[in-house]
């Protein structure tokens, strides 16, 4: 079972673990930029990327981060934030920063603990996550799968460095990994396509298309904040609260969830997202 999502706020000023970035791209780097919002010392991270971003460059030279120190030492949490299709030409490349008490974060879709460990040793601490894309404006949420070795003050590090973008959920199966990826870590692109579908639904209707894009991105945005801020009440509540009976909403949900509605393409969805998860992981 996952644990449930803590609310306080969070701060890292006291953090006294050294965290070694490795990948300074969109993932990394607005991680990055979550850890000096809530606090992080700069003097207590480093960045390895042999060409970061321009914009992420700039933040780390503002910033005194360290960025591939030639003279590097084991860190507390060495995070992995590159693509999967170049992780097993870097992962050897940065096996000086793991020593017996560091804990390896990957947050490369596709490789397994198994993976890793193979790489760093048998006996490393593992966390392997998947995020999404809205931790670049603090607002993604993680799910965590950890290994055996990984100690309750390590998990704790791990769990506050990953809050700096978003909400976590620890997962109890690795395996669940996969179905994440499907639901959240694929899921944004899935609403960015609903505001597109009802851009062009509108349009269809006889709206002007520039029109009708507004008035479908508004709304996705606004319901989505309405539900952001509406944490005890389900979505299905949510949604019959908008649901007049006889009236214009039902008639729509009426198609929408009728025999050729949108839930079996969604239980489709996913399970194609998590077949190819699995496919990836080899």
């Amino acid at each position: 079972m996952t644990e449930p999502h803590r609310d306080e706020p969070l701060s890292l000023a006291d953090f006294s673990g050294h965290v070694v970035l490795v990948g300074a791209g969109q993932m990394g780097g607005a991680m990055m930029r979550g850890w000096l919002k809530h606090g992080l010392a700069p003097q207590r991270m480093a960045i390895s990327d042999p060409r970061p971003p321009a914009n992420i460059q700039a933040v780390i030279d503002a910033h005194g981060i360290a960025c591939n120190p030639t003279d590097p030492k084991p860190a507390g949490v060495l995070i992995l934030a590159v693509k999967p299709q170049i992780a097993d030409d870097v992962m050897p490349l940065v096996k000086q920063f793991v020593g017996p008490d560091t804990v390896v974060v990957s947050v490369m879709a596709g490789k397994t603990i198994q993976r890793i460990e193979q790489v760093f040793g048998a006996g490393t601490a593992v966390v392997r996550t998947i995020p999404n894309t809205p931790a670049a404006v603090g607002r993604g949420i993680t799910g965590a799968a950890a290994s055996a070795n990984v100690t309750p003050a390590q998990r704790q590090a791990v769990e506050r460095l990953l809050a700096a973008v978003g909400r976590v959920e620890w997962l109890a199966r690795e395996d669940w990994i996969d179905i994440v990826t499907a639901v959240s870590g694929s899921g944004p692109a899935y609403v960015f396509l609903l505001a597109e579908t009802l851009a062009r639904a509108g349009a269809s209707a006889g709206l002007p298309a520039d029109l009708a894009a507004r008035l479908a991105r508004a709304t996705v945005e606004g319901a989505a904040e309405l539900m952001h801020l509406s944490p005890e009440v389900e979505p299905a509540t949510l949604r019959q609260n908008v649901t007049s009976p006889n009236g214009t909403t039902y008639a729509a949900l009426q198609v929408l969830t009728g025999p050729h509605g949108i839930d079996q393409p969604f239980v489709e969805a996913v399970a194609a997202a998590a077949k190819r998860s699995r496919e990836l992981a080899g």
